[in-house]
């Protein structure tokens, strides 16, 4: 199968001929070209044929680039990888032939299955991961890991294709016109920034991939790629045990671990993220009670006990539990004088007694149940907007959603939609409520910094202007709730505002000291005073008061 999506097409608008090889049929067709099928026509052998829009030809610098990229393409080698064959010029655009595996891609399964059993994810993901292994041993990172690159063949192989194509596309005419190298639901946030990536960003995508193979759905969603692109930064997503609560924990934790938004914070590589999803197998049968425990060479024969207790042969069992008596008289005719005060009763009543102040001790020191969980919890976020939330978040809520989420989650939806507005409003204010050094990126952003602004330069009406609106403007709308729940709690702050002793105080000293002027007979110099405060403050709806009394001042 081909890496794009399934399309049937008349045979008659298919070309004839690509290169050395006679089209087949049409395999598919994305925005990174259309592949066929094909068939060598000396030797027969079919392969797939990926031909790039015609369009790349003409972008400055592509062929060098398409040179460079299938040089790197040839070079990664494994079980697990598309092997490349060749590459040429064909109808003014390029094109490059690989193997042809014959079955379905990741895609298909999933839309089909809905959702993947979480062993056959784990079975999935290792193959990638030696795929991944095998291109970031020879300095190649993909870049543009997602289901419909991922390939099952019909006896269950997976094998990882398109390597360095999203760096085929990686032009400047692409990027000047807002295209996006990579597709974005599976994007890391440092890609999705224009940073520079590297084989922890790979990681990241086999994590999002994980997620929509557990889940059926990618982690982040949205109306547009930019949208979705924001919430790979700065968005929060559910973790896949609270959308499939089957799944193990370990294989949670492995997949939230992937898509950390710090690469620091997740796998440095390929084989150490295959070696924690091989143990997790292991994990769950040891869990369940599954394996057998054996005494080795008892009397020359070897006697397996089942793991509920029952031996696999009672005669061998009873020869075996003989020779275990026997030895424990010979040994304690064996024992030395030690060995006889470890066995008196004196010290068996000394370790009761050690036994019981330990449990003494356990018991007022033992783990906080989920209540005294919550109860913390709940401390914290009765504190400050700060540190604390973010602790309550990680310390408590988080470890109450991973142990009982159905029963936690209706309880701890309010706090986590305050804390993710807390996280928003630090993300763009800051901790001191001016806008942060980074540019505002939505037409929604925009307008909070504007209102910011306007707020900072006392300008409160303004602000309350713009802010008004923007809540008119996202009401309602699924994708601006957080935009909307943080205008919404800046204008409520500004309309509580006060005005208190510290503000205006200059304009309060001059309207005391034009009375004084008027007093002492200098009705002209009072007169300019009053005129220069309505001059100054007439644009200022919050100083109307003054602005008042000043003209008052200036009647005859």
């Amino acid at each position: 199968m081909p890496p794009e999506g399934r399309s049937s097409v008349d045979s008659a608008a298919l070309p004839k001929q690509i290169g050395a090889y006679l089209i087949e049929r049409k395999l598919g067709q994305g925005g990174m070209g259309t592949v066929y099928l094909g068939k060598h026509e000396d030797t027969g052998q079919l392969v797939a044929i990926k031909v790039l829009p015609a369009s790349m030809a003409h972008e400055e610098g592509f062929v060098a680039r398409f040179a460079r990229e299938i040089d790197a393409m040839h070079r990664v080698t494994g079980e697990h990888v598309v092997e490349m064959y060749d590459s040429g010029e064909w109808e003014g655009t390029y094109y490059y032939t690989m193997e042809f595996v014959d079955g379905e891609t990741v895609t298909d399964r999933v839309l089909r299955e809905k959702r993947l059993g979480w062993r056959e994810v784990i079975e999935i993901a290792c193959q990638v991961c030696k795929a991944l292994k095998a291109a970031h041993n020879t300095g190649i990172i993909h870049r543009d890991l997602k289901p419909s690159n991922l390939l099952l063949n019909k006896q269950g192989v997976c094998k990882l294709t398109d390597f360095g194509v999203a760096h085929v596309f990686a032009g400047d005419q692409l990027t000047a016109t807002g295209g996006v190298i990579g597709t974005v639901e599976y994007m890391s946030p440092e890609q999705a920034q224009g940073r520079r990536v590297d084989k922890r960003s790979d990681i990241y995508s086999l994590g999002a991939v994980m997620y929509v193979m557990l889940t059926g759905r990618p982690p982040f969603t949205g109306k547009s790629a930019l949208d979705i692109a924001q919430k790979h930064k700065f968005g929060q997503f559910d973790s896949p045990r609270r959308i499939v609560p089957d799944i193990p924990h370990w294989l949670d934790e492995v997949v939230c671990k992937c898509l950390e938004k710090n690469p620091d914070n997740r796998y440095p590589d390929a084989y150490v993220l295959q070696l924690r999803l091989q143990e997790i197998p292991r994990k769950v049968e040891l869990t369940q009670g599954s394996g057998t425990f054996e005494f080795e060479h008892v009397d020359g024969n070897d006697v397996t006990l089942a793991a509920d207790g029952r031996s696999s042969d009672p005669e061998a069992a009873g020869v075996a539990m003989r020779e275990l008596m026997k030895a424990h008289v010979e040994h304690a005719n064996e024992q030395t004088l030690l060995e006889r005060i470890l066995d008196s009763t004196w010290f068996l009543v000394a370790a009761l007694a050690a036994i019981i102040l330990g449990g003494v001790y356990w018991w007022n020191h033992r783990l906080p149940t989920d209540e005294d969980l919550l109860e913390q919890g709940q401390l914290l976020m009765a504190a400050e907007p700060g540190p604390g939330w973010e602790r309550a978040k990680r310390e408590v809520f988080e470890p109450l959603l991973e142990r009982d989420s159905k029963r936690w989650g209706p309880e701890l939806e309010k706090y986590l939609d305050q804390i993710r507005l807390y996280e928003l409003r630090k993300s763009l204010l800051g901790r001191r409520g001016t806008w942060t050094t980074r540019d505002a990126e939505t037409d929604g952003e925009k307008l909070l910094q504007k209102a910011v602004q306007l707020r900072g330069l006392g300008q409160n009406t303004e602000a309350k202007q713009v802010l008004a609106g923007l809540v008119r403007l996202t009401e309602g709308d699924p994708d601006a709730a957080d935009l909307h729940a943080l205008a919404t709690d800046l204008l409520k702050e500004l309309n509580n505002k006060s005005i208190g002793p510290e503000q205006y105080s200059l304009v309060k000293r001059a309207l005391s000291r034009a009375e004084e002027l008027r007093t002492q007979g200098k009705a002209d110099e009072a007169r300019t005073l009053l005129q220069t405060i309505v001059d100054m403050y007439a644009a200022d709806p919050d100083a109307a008061t003054f602005i008042e009394q000043a003209r008052r001042g200036l009647m005859p």
